[in-house]
């Protein structure tokens, strides 16, 4: 593995964490800012309402899509887990699995409604860093139980 190579692998674990991080922070500017300029973001079909396309593009809409998606949580909590690249030069793909927590208010308390995701994502190196091409996330299975959240 050169060391070029090695550079990049860790600039494109950087980029998926600073997803996490945005999306979590509710960093709208972060987040569009992780993305190419012609980006496509592809949800699954069964969370997208009806009538809409799964496919969103642009770095603003996609941030806002993702963004208001979870807008009505108490919060979330993306925990990236293994990130299986191919590099090509100023290209890569990546598969990145993630744990994503979604803690919303019941009753007597909090639940968290927790998914366990893969994203496909193309990345591009434009003005020497990469950014997120498109990315298309895929739900493998959910669950959802009570949970304590410390000060809420």
């Amino acid at each position: 593995m050169s060391t070029h190579n090695h550079a990049d692998r860790l600039d494109l674990a950087d980029l998926v964490g600073r997803y996490a991080a945005a999306v979590d922070g509710r960093d709208i500017a972060a987040l569009a800012g992780l993305f190419t300029t012609d980006a496509e973001f592809v949800q699954p079909a069964a969370l997208v309402r009806r009538g809409q396309s799964p496919t969103v593009a642009g770095p603003e809409q996609i941030a806002a899509t993702v963004l208001g998606a979870v807008g009505h949580l108490h919060s979330t909590h993306h925990a990236v887990g293994q990130q299986v690249l191919t590099v090509d030069g100023d290209a890569a793909d990546g598969l990145v699995y993630c744990q994503a927590h979604h803690i919303y208010r019941v009753e007597d308390g909090f639940r968290d409604n927790s998914l366990a995701i893969r994203y496909r994502d193309s990345y591009r190196r434009v003005d020497g860093r990469w950014l997120v091409a498109r990315r298309e996330l895929t739900v493998d299975f959910a669950e959802d139980r009570p949970v304590t959240v410390p000060g809420a």
